[in-house]
């Protein structure tokens, strides 16, 4: 069974999560600039991809970030703002109008109550969101572990995890030791569970990554939000089997 996903207590969902945030903020921005233009291919158009990189402050995705890697950007070149429009677009939050964006009524609602909407969002974006890369049968593959992966990150997250600290629990039979010694399954695990797992995780706001003083090519910390605990009520002392293989 998949945990449940509940807003318990009174949190700004939108200061905590970078998803939530970021489809407050495209919603409003619409509103207020009578819609979000879109490029002859549909896609949201150079003026507000500025903006959203700009404003969403994107954990690993600020301007900053992405103009050092693109002099111009494009909707596919900010992968959050992908994200951030697949939900809009799932939930009915904004529809196509003679060639922008506008809010629905839904939107609006939205907007003006956007705790109300986390666990429908939150439940459909980590249970049921398919990334770019994966596939439908993955990520139904993947339900049947999520209690598992919650209840490990519940329990090791407590004072601060390693993704090898969660990795190295769940698949034992592969060590993890330096990147350049790992086998190809070993590496393929990790990164799957750092894309797939921590990384939704992360971008909903129930995981933070500490990386103060790191490269880019470093693995951070994470620690859970009170956004976690807002929301998950898991077995902190669990002591069932969490090995996958």
């Amino acid at each position: 069974m998949l945990p449940q996903i509940e807003l318990s207590a009174d949190v700004d969902v939108v200061a905590l999560s970078p998803l939530l945030r970021g489809m407050a903020m495209t919603v409003s921005y619409a509103d207020s600039q009578g819609g979000i233009g879109l490029t002859a291919s549909g896609a949201m158009n150079r003026k507000f991809v500025h903006w959203a990189a700009v404003h969403f402050d994107w954990p690993g995705y600020t301007s900053e970030d992405l103009y050092s890697v693109n002099k111009v950007l494009n909707e596919a070149d900010m992968p959050p703002l992908l994200v951030v429009r697949d939900m809009l677009k799932h939930l009915r939050l904004l529809r196509r109008r003679k060639g922008v964006l506008v809010p629905t009524q839904r939107g609006q609602d939205f907007l003006a109550r956007p705790q109300a909407f986390f666990d429908l969002i939150a439940t459909d974006y980590l249970y049921a969101y398919i990334h770019y890369g994966q596939t439908q049968e993955a990520v139904r593959n993947r339900m049947r572990w999520w209690h598992v992966f919650l209840n490990l990150i519940n329990m090791k997250a407590n004072t601060g995890c390693s993704l090898n600290d969660l990795v190295n629990e769940l698949y034992p039979s592969e060590s993890y030791p330096e990147p350049v010694e790992m086998t190809v399954e070993a590496w393929e695990e990790r990164s799957a569970f750092r894309y797939d797992v921590i990384r939704p995780l992360c971008w909903l706001g129930l995981l933070h990554e500490e990386r103060e003083g790191l490269t880019i090519w470093q693995d951070g910390t994470y620690h859970k939000t009170p956004l976690w605990t807002a929301c998950l009520k898991l077995d902190a002392n669990m002591q069932s089997e969490f090995i996958l293989h």
